[in-house]
Order: C-alpha cells, then sequence, then structure tokens
C-alpha cells in the first residue's frame, strides 16, 4: 500500500490523489491516511480540536459513474457535558461511503436528480474529501455531550455538582411565586389573634 499525496489547506479540503487507481470498473486501492485538523472539526459542545489527528483508512473503487470511496475514520473528540460541564472525551470510530461522480457521468444527470442529491465529483485526479469526513464525525458525536449517562448535573441554586454533595441537598428558599400567598397566610394568621 503506498500513501497518496494529501494536501489541507485552510478551506478544510483534503485533497486525495487517485491518478494511480485504474479506471476499470471493479478495480481498487487502499489508503491509510493521517491528517493533522488546521481548524476544529464537530459541533459546537464537542469537537476534533485544532491539531488534533484523525486516521482513516480509505478504500478508492472505479465504477461506471465515478470512484466509490469507504472509509473508516477515528479520532478523538473532547467537549464539556452539557449538565454538569466536566470534560467528556469521546472516541470517534465512524464508517462512511461517498459515490464521487466524473464530470462526464455528471453531466447525464436530470435537473431533478442535482436539486435532490449533493453531487460530489472526480476533479484531475483527485477527490476531495472533506465533506464525508465531517458527516462521518458529526454523524458519531452526540448533540448534548454527558460525560455520565445518568449524570445529575449542577445544583440550580449554588452550582455545586449534584454527584459530589449528599443526595438530601437542598436549600430553605420559598418559591418566590407562592410569596404573595405566604404574605396573606400571615395576615390571616394576624387577625385570627385578635
Amino acid at each position: 500500500m503506498s500513501s497518496p499525496s494529501l494536501q489541507i489547506d485552510s478551506k478544510m479540503s483534503f485533497l486525495l490523489d487517485i491518478h494511480e487507481l485504474p479506471r476499470r470498473a471493479g478495480e481498487y486501492k487502499q489508503y491509510n491516511l493521517d491528517l493533522l485538523l488546521d481548524s476544529p472539526l464537530g459541533l459546537e459542545l464537542i469537537s476534533i480540536g485544532k491539531d488534533e489527528r484523525i486516521l482513516i483508512e480509505v478504500t478508492a473503487t472505479s465504477v461506471n459513474e465515478g470512484v466509490l470511496i469507504r472509509g473508516r475514520l477515528q479520532g478523538v473528540a473532547k467537549g464539556e457535558c452539557v449538565r454538569c460541564l466536566e470534560p467528556v472525551i469521546i472516541e470517534v470510530n465512524q464508517n462512511f461511503d461517498e459515490l464521487f461522480e466524473y464530470a462526464s457521468k455528471a453531466n447525464a444527470l436530470t435537473e431533478e436528480e442535482v436539486e435532490t442529491d449533493e453531487i460530489l465529483l472526480v476533479e484531475e485526479d483527485h477527490v476531495n474529501l472533506a465533506i464525508p469526513i465531517r458527516d462521518a464525525i458529526l454523524l458519531a458525536l452526540p448533540v448534548n455531550p454527558l460525560c455520565e449517562p445518568d449524570c445529575p448535573g449542577l445544583c440550580s441554586h449554588c452550582g455545586v455538582a449534584l454527584r459530589d454533595v449528599d443526595p438530601t441537598h437542598s436549600h430553605d428558599q420559598p418559591d418566590q411565586r407562592w410569596s404573595a400567598l405566604s404574605a396573606l397566610a400571615e395576615q390571616l394568621r394576624e387577625g385570627d389573634q385578635r
């Protein structure tokens, strides 16, 4: 297995050089990629950060329409728990499949097919893996990351982590919505004492 030439630019472009891949349907070539991210990739609360590495095993297969890319992505995403703000680390291990079409085949598509599908093209013996990589990472990450599935979160009054305090932790603060009734009850008690 040979390593392909890989270019990364500031627009999150991961160009895979496939010029060695024969154009006959059924032919394939395997690639092992070790990519260094130049910007975070993921969600606002959890992502694979800038200057972090992602490893990708890719099999590029020639098909009649273009090149089928099958890959397995591995990396480590870091973020914080949405309930208690503790650090969260998730190992990303995600498969992806994407068809990159030859320009001549893509031109033959109907207008309706182009509008409903996101068409990726083989461009000058390169495929840009940015979209499949981004999609694979986004699909692997939770929208609301948790440090533990049953994380109790923080106390709404004092902000202490509820897992670190006694289960009976509470604050004797009456609900302000009941203050008018408390005042009325006090007036009635004073009236009964007279």
